[in-house]
């Protein structure tokens, strides 16, 4: 049997709620948007390529918010030590050049875990508790979330397109 993408996982919430809840509820929001793009897409149609010699992918934006979400959240963020699990120094675009679909599922399944992974880095983290980002100075958990939001709405932009390229599927 193939293995096929699942339905997004749940999200939702209030809008009228205080800023972490919709800090974390837009977030959450934004990733089942991406998986959401993958539902019911085979290991090989998540792995076409958009329009070469481009080698974006379903399956590379799947791998790449993974490598995101352990970046942000745990190296910068956290300030722990973490090897990704795509990028290479290498290769920085691994997550893209080298996307397998037999590795579908397993690369589905490892960014589910990263978000819950990420969700318990930052559980008893307030707002406005800061780390000194190399590149843009100091920055708060408020900014990460926010970068992230960004991060992911990007991609999903990219994801319709892709989506619509493998099977005319919108929305």
């Amino acid at each position: 049997m193939t293995w096929t993408a699942p339905a997004a996982p749940p999200f939702g919430g209030s809008l009228v709620a205080d800023e972490r809840t919709l800090l974390e509820g837009f977030l959450d929001w934004q990733r089942a948007v991406l998986v959401g793009k993958c539902t019911g897409l085979t290991g090989e149609e998540l792995a076409q390529r958009s329009a070469p010699p481009s080698t974006l992918s379903l399956l590379g934006l799947l791998r790449h918010v993974t490598d995101v979400e352990r970046e942000w959240f745990h190296a910068r963020f956290r300030g722990t030590p973490v090897r990704f699990l795509y990028r290479r120094a290498d290769a920085k675009d691994a997550a893209f050049d080298e996307v397998e679909p037999a590795a579908a599922e397993a690369d589905y399944e490892r960014l589910l875990a990263q978000w819950q992974a990420s969700r318990v880095a930052v559980a008893a983290a307030g707002l406005d508790d800061a780390f000194e980002d190399a590149q843009r100075g100091p920055m708060s958990l408020r900014a990460v979330y926010l970068h992230l939001i960004q991060e992911y709405a990007r991609h999903n932009g990219h994801a319709d397109l892709l989506r619509q390229r493998i099977d005319g599927e919108t929305g």
